[in-house]
């Protein structure tokens, strides 16, 4: 099937984002349509256009777009993740989605892959309006639902080290903040590098993150550190308030979150159906895991939005 794809732009509390609409190339058609959230430091030309090309294919429309600071959206300080911003974009994003010509209202689903499923579950717990929900091994809480002792394991460091990496992430998030309480430039932590000087440090991302900066032009392998002051924490009783229906997809290595706590809080949703696949955190956006897990999405998304 052909696809179009549409660059738009809106604005969220006043700051220009960015947007690319992915639709079948259908003439006078009335698609439903699946807004994306990406994961941390994402932009929209990183993992989301493979997923929006496999749902437009499907004849549904897919709505990626740009966090304010990231990517070819607005917003000053660059790179600064700030989770109560992401969340305004999205609902910005997805009221886009609904006033877009050619889009069904009614049929606007929420699709989100790790931090950005924290934001999804989020937006669909406040909004009854949508209809249904995609979690791609999803971020619900940064702490509770963290996996920090399989991290130590593959990374086969002692209690000590743990201390000492998070000793120092943590004074560089609180330095960060300070300066940009005196409207100084960021103190910017690596995405992916050493530990104590990133986010992600495991050996075997190595190549992941370099396919990353050589295949997305607008994604930059770095962040405001001080996003490690206001990282997401699950509020008890969000599940319970997703009525759409709603699929989660998980990696059953997954050493980033925990796949145990997201299945438990899963199960507290209606309508709630869980995947594990085989891999890691990153597996399921690449290769034949990638296109199992697409294919399932997609027919989950055609069997609730379509008629």
């Amino acid at each position: 099937m052909d696809i179009q794809r549409t660059p738009l732009t809106f604005r969220s509390e006043g700051v220009l984002c960015a947007a690319t609409l992915f639709a079948p190339a259908a003439p006078g058609a009335q698609a439903p349509c699946v807004v994306m959230a990406n994961g941390f430091s994402g932009t929209m030309d990183w993992i989301l256009p493979s997923f929006a090309e496999r749902f437009a294919a499907a004849g549904l429309a897919a709505l990626t777009f740009d966090y304010r600071h990231l990517g070819e959206s607005e917003g000053e300080p660059r790179q600064l993740v700030d989770v109560r911003k992401q969340r305004a974009d999205l609902r910005a994003a997805v009221e886009l989605a609904r006033s877009r010509p050619g889009i069904r209202p009614d049929r606007v689903a929420l699709w989100g892959t790790s931090l950005g499923g924290s934001h999804v579950v989020e937006i669909a717990a406040e909004d009854p309006r949508v209809a249904a929900v995609i979690l791609n091994m999803p971020a619900l809480d940064a702490l509770a639902g963290s996996n920090v002792t399989a991290k130590r394991e593959r990374a086969r460091a002692g209690r000590a080290t743990l201390v000492w990496v998070t000793a120092r992430l943590l004074a560089a998030a609180v330095s960060d903040a300070a300066r940009g309480a005196l409207g100084r430039p960021p103190r910017y932590l690596a995405v992916y590098g050493a530990p104590g000087e990133a986010f992600f440090t495991d050996p075997e991302l190595a190549s992941r993150f370099e396919r990353v900066a050589a295949e997305s032009p607008t994604w930059q392998n770095r962040v405001a550190a001080r996003f490690l002051l206001g990282v997401p924490r699950y509020r008890e009783g969000t599940m319970e308030r997703i009525a759409a229906p709603l699929l989660v997809c998980l990696a059953e290595s997954d050493v980033e979150i925990s796949a145990a706590f997201v299945k438990e809080k899963a199960a507290r949703a209606p309508r709630a159906e869980v995947r594990t696949y085989p891999g890691g955190h990153f597996d399921l956006y690449h290769g034949d895991v990638f296109e199992q897990v697409a294919a399932d999405q997609a027919e989950f998304l055609r069997a609730h939005l379509t008629p």
